[in-house]
């Protein structure tokens, strides 16, 4: 199914749609997780802990996620050796989606006039570097994180950030619904529907059940779907 009409801004989640970088990030838990004397988890439990930023991630491996058990000073070392760890080994694994740079290059080409710009939970200096690493970066006019603003996603701030940036640039005002906010998990259907935005939902990300219980306007099922979806070809 394609968009009634074509839009003027794209916004990209980063892991899970852009890149893979489920080995490394799990590996970084880990390795967290033994150095301060707590089991190891598997992958796939990891990997459902991811999407909403670094400190919640760490908190979860920890069964904190609220708080409640480790005191605060106990979480910043542990999110700090995750951090740092991870700033490491980031580049280990991971690895782009097949298909994403052709589908960039191919929506670049066919509607050059449209913007692109990355909005993660990840801290903005590691995507940003992911992405300079992988070629990504020349599409995109800004990639913000996790730590850009005082809220992370869902919260509509970064994506309202971003349209303002965009309109500025383009010369015209762009409205929430001319933009599409593309990633692989409900927190990023979420941030659409707070700004009054569409959404695209990537089924082979990290976590494609949370597209079933919060269902994105589109599904793409490969970063190949997003041009088709977009009303253009590869």
């Amino acid at each position: 199914m394609s968009l009634i009409s074509p839009p003027r801004l794209l916004i990209f989640d980063l892991d899970g749609t852009l890149i893979d970088s489920r080995t490394d990030l799990c590996n970084s838990v880990n390795a967290t997780l033994a150095h301060f004397g707590k089991p190891e988890l598997p992958e796939a439990v990891i990997s459902g802990y991811i999407g909403d930023g670094a400190s919640l991630l760490v908190r979860r491996a920890f069964g904190d996620p609220e708080g409640d058990i480790h005191d605060e000073e106990y979480v910043t070392q542990a999110l700090t050796f995750f951090l740092d760890y991870y700033r490491v080994h980031k580049f280990d694994y991971t690895f782009l989606y097949p298909g994403v740079l052709e589908a960039l290059e191919a929506i670049r080409s066919a509607q050059p006039a449209v913007l692109m710009a990355v909005l993660t939970n990840k801290p903005v200096n590691p995507s940003r570097d992911i992405c300079a690493h992988f070629g990504l970066a020349p599409f995109f006019f800004q990639n913000y994180g996790g730590n850009s603003f005082h809220t992370k996603k869902p919260d509509p701030h970064g994506l309202q950030s971003l349209i303002t940036e965009a309109s500025a640039i383009s010369g015209h005002a762009i409205t929430p619904a001319e933009t599409i906010m593309i990633g692989d998990t409900d927190v990023d259907v979420l941030t659409a529907r707070n700004c009054g935005a569409r959404s695209i939902g990537c089924t082979f990300g990290l976590k494609p059940h949370s597209l079933t219980e919060v269902p994105p306007d589109h599904l793409a099922h490969s970063p190949a779907d997003w041009p088709r979806i977009l009303n253009t070809h590869l």
